[in-house]
């Protein structure tokens, strides 16, 4: 997998969790935080896969 179909690929579970995010613990609301949230997400789940972000 290249960079972007990574990025792509964490881009689309992060959409899919928030989602469920706003509906099942924000009642449907707009959670107008979603940036802060989705780089949680995302971080977590390069964590959790093994990926490390390093300046170059």
């Amino acid at each position: 997998m290249d960079t972007s179909e990574i990025l792509r690929d964490l881009l689309t579970r992060a959409a899919d969790a928030h989602g469920v995010h706003e509906q099942e613990e924000l009642g449907g609301v707009y959670d107008e935080a979603w940036p802060a949230w989705y780089a949680q997400h995302m971080a977590r789940t390069l964590a959790e896969r093994g990926y490390r972000i390093v300046r170059g």
